[in-house]
């Protein structure tokens, strides 16, 4: 497996009932279940009404223990989108910011984050972004040319620059600047050879 480095810019928790932004802190604490405090913390969850592979509703497992994006991709998104102030995590809903990584949406699933408190990230799947979001920043930010954003500009923007989600797996605590290992997944030779044939 290849390994590089990122450190952690920011980190956020969703604490109270806005179904978007989450409130800045300095460290999480991450158990099996996901971040304690965090109001996506569980082993399930339900299934939405649409975007899912179940039927909205669904009682299934709960593979969005945390989110995360990257400082170089946000600067990417705000630069496409024009705006005055550049996009934050918090913003986004994201529980964890790296610096480092300007192609963090590509890590594929199965890549590991390792915190040097021992804690372990691992990623399930990329993050599309969704039009509720893309509604709500879309009433909420201002453009550099002070044209109104349209209700798809994140979407558009954002598209395959949105970031990771994925579970915890092993629990430790998460500290903003942190330097983290990110051992990117690699399928064993042999698979590979298999599946191409």
């Amino acid at each position: 497996m290849q390994s590089l480095k990122v450190q952690v810019e920011s980190l956020c928790i969703g604490i109270n009932d806005n179904e978007f932004e989450k409130a800045l802190v300095n460290c999480l604490e991450c158990e099996l279940d996901g971040i304690v405090g965090d109001k996506h913390r569980g082993i399930s969850r339900e299934a939405w009404e649409t975007g899912d592979k179940q039927l909205g509703g669904t009682i299934r497992r709960n593979e969005r223990h945390w989110s995360a994006v990257s400082m170089e991709e946000l600067a990417t998104i705000s630069k496409t989108m024009n705006l005055t102030e550049p996009l934050t995590a918090d913003l986004l809903g994201a529980n964890l910011c790296f610096k480092g990584q300007d192609k963090l949406s590509q890590l594929p699933k199965g890549s590991v984050f390792k915190f040097p408190s021992g804690a372990e990230l691992i990623v399930e799947e990329y993050n599309p972004p969704c039009p509720g979001m893309s509604e709500h920043l879309a009433q909420n930010l201002k453009t550099n040319s002070g044209v109104s954003l349209s209700n798809s500009a994140f979407s558009e923007a954002a598209k395959f620059l949105r970031g990771l989600v994925g579970v915890v797996e092993v629990p430790g605590i998460v500290n903003v600047g942190d330097e983290v290992t990110v051992i990117r997944y690699k399928p064993a030779p042999w698979l590979v050879k298999m599946t191409t044939g």
